[in-house]
């Protein structure tokens, strides 16, 4: 079984997300069910048709959040000794070549990549061009827009 790479703070977002699954959404799902059922016929019953769909989801979402928390190698940003290289965890500050426009991104695993809050999968093309790289080099990304060119300014880890 291979390992799933996630920062500290995606571990903990993952393991709420499973305890409000289990604590919260499946006790609310086996109540739309009884209710459901406590109207009669469940042939023509819609309400318990998507209260059983939603309860499938749920126990799925529950079983591929505990399997990825199991295989979870859970990196601590704050405790990396990189020697200033890009590594899982980092916080990098780019510059567009092109455009001099500056990003800060931070490599995280792809369960807790968000563009619009500067977190970018460990697989998207910008990190897989960005790892063992430092400051002051430059990285040339392979995107589906083009070839983009960016210079690594800063290379952080918190």
């Amino acid at each position: 079984m291979t390992t799933i790479p996630l920062t500290k703070r995606g571990a903990e977002k993952l393991k709420d997300e499973l305890q409000r699954l289990k604590t919260v959404e499946r006790h609310a799902v086996i109540q739309a069910i009884a209710e459901a059922r406590a109207q009669g016929d469940l042939s023509e019953n819609a309400e318990y048709d998507a209260a059983k769909d939603k309860q499938g989801f749920i126990e799925g979402r529950i079983k591929e959040l505990e399997g990825k928390l199991a295989a979870a190698q859970v990196i601590d940003p704050a405790t990396l000794d990189a020697g200033g290289r890009v590594v899982f965890g980092a916080t990098v500050d780019l510059e567009d070549e092109d455009s001099g426009a500056r990003v800060t991104y931070q490599i995280v695993g792809d369960d807790e990549a968000d563009l619009k809050l500067g977190l970018i999968s460990i697989s998207s093309p910008i990190a897989r061009a960005l790892i063992g790289k430092s400051a002051g080099d430059v990285a040339e990304v392979r995107a589906p827009g083009g070839v983009k060119t960016y210079e690594i300014v800063g290379v952080r880890y918190v």
